[in-house]
């Protein structure tokens, strides 16, 4: 009979290099990992596309193939190459959420997007200096009337495609449109009286649509209308 040597008993076996998914951040896109890719993290990687696309690094072209990729990939590790060449920022433990129905009173920055949905932001709420509203088949409310402002002056970086953009800002302020159309529509209403002076805020509108449009209008508060 053979005996068995307990001496030196057998190992057990390695574990195979690789993302150990049980301790993997969730948000965090790992080429090794198996790990199912989840609605929030398709919806993360699209941010970071209508982020680029908005500053210019990806074509409207380029921008749809890789949605489509990302709304395709099943697991975490697809959709790593998608994102290889683009800036991916740090997701927040507390994201701001885009609201389709009542609007928030606040919000601290970051990109509105609506993607085969809506996003509203009207009522009482913080306008950062600079901002970037993203509309993918999808429509964006944006009512300025009774927003609190950083200063006279605002930008807002407007991306359109196959989608529509409604903004809404008080008699008094100045808007200046610099953005482009691409089989698109860019309506933006002439000055008024009050927005003609020289203390008047200003707005300032940036980026395309492509399959898309913006329309911006003037109106008088809701307290102000007889």
């Amino acid at each position: 009979m053979r005996h068995l040597d307990v001496t030196h008993p057998t190992p057990f076996p390695r574990r195979r290099p690789g993302a150990d998914n049980s301790r993997m951040d969730p948000q965090a896109f790992n080429t090794n990992s198996r790990l199912r890719a989840s609605d929030a993290d398709r919806d993360h990687a699209a941010s970071v596309l209508n982020e680029a696309l908005a500053e210019g690094r990806l074509t409207a072209e380029e921008h749809s193939e890789r949605l489509d990729s990302i709304y395709a990939a099943k697991t975490q590790a697809d959709l790593v190459p998608v994102l290889d060449d683009l800036p991916v920022p740090a997701v927040s433990a507390s994201p701001v959420p885009v609201t389709s129905g009542a609007a928030e009173k606040t919000y601290h920055g970051g990109p509105i997007v609506a993607i085969f949905g809506g996003a509203v932001r009207k009522g009482r709420w913080r306008v950062p200096p600079t901002s970037t509203v993203v509309t993918v088949f999808g429509g964006a409310d944006i009512d300025m009337r009774d927003a609190i402002l950083p200063g006279r002056e605002v930008t807002l970086r407007a991306v359109s495609v196959f989608g529509g953009m409604s903004i809404t800002v008080p008699p008094e302020m100045r808007v200046v449109d610099s953005g482009i159309a691409i089989f698109g529509g860019r309506d933006v209403s002439g000055e008024t009286d009050e927005s003609e002076g020289p203390n008047a805020p200003l707005l300032r509108i940036k980026g395309a649509c492509v399959f898309g449009g913006i329309s911006v209008r003037h109106k008088q508060r809701k307290s102000q209308r007889s």
